[in-house]
Formats: structure tokens, C-alpha cells, sequence
């Protein structure tokens, strides 16, 4: 069994393109705004994990129906953006 550090680069590149992993920042990327957002309105740092459940249960559903339409709609990029 090989590292994630001694994986050929082809393969490592290949993970980064997938739509899977694609679609992982950008949730990964909502929760941490939401992150930020709750912890300015409460006013202390609320901690990821506090924050991921929190997202799930308020936001996830609509989130992931509107990335939907925007896929369908061809309007989401699969690649990063510099």
C-alpha cells in the first residue's frame, strides 16, 4: 500500500479534477463561510464541527438543489478558478 505522498502524480491530479471531489470543496467551501458568518454573529469562534452540523441541518438541502440546477443549467465549473 503506497502513501497519498508516494501516489503518482497522474493520480492525484485525476482525484483533484473529479466532479466528486469538485463538488466536496464547494461544500467544504459554504461551510466554512458559514463558519465565519456565525462566528461574527455570535461573536466567538464557533469550531468546524459545530458549524458542519449546523450547515447540514439549516442549508445543506436547498444548497445542494440549487448547485443541481446550476450543473443542469451548465453554469458550474468543474475546474479552479486562480
Amino acid at each position: 500500500m503506497t502513501s497519498p505522498a508516494q501516489e503518482p502524480a497522474t493520480t492525484r491530479e485525476f482525484v483533484k479534477q473529479s466532479s466528486l471531489y469538485q463538488e466536496f470543496l464547494a461544500e467544504r467551501e459554504e461551510i466554512l463561510k458559514h463558519k465565519w458568518l456565525e462566528s461574527e454573529r455570535l461573536g466567538y469562534d464557533i469550531g468546524f464541527e459545530r458549524a458542519l452540523l449546523d450547515w447540514i441541518r439549516k442549508h445543506r438541502e436547498s444548497w445542494r438543489a440549487a448547485r443541481r440546477q446550476q450543473v443542469a443549467a451548465g453554469s458550474v465549473s468543474t475546474e479552479k478558478k486562480a
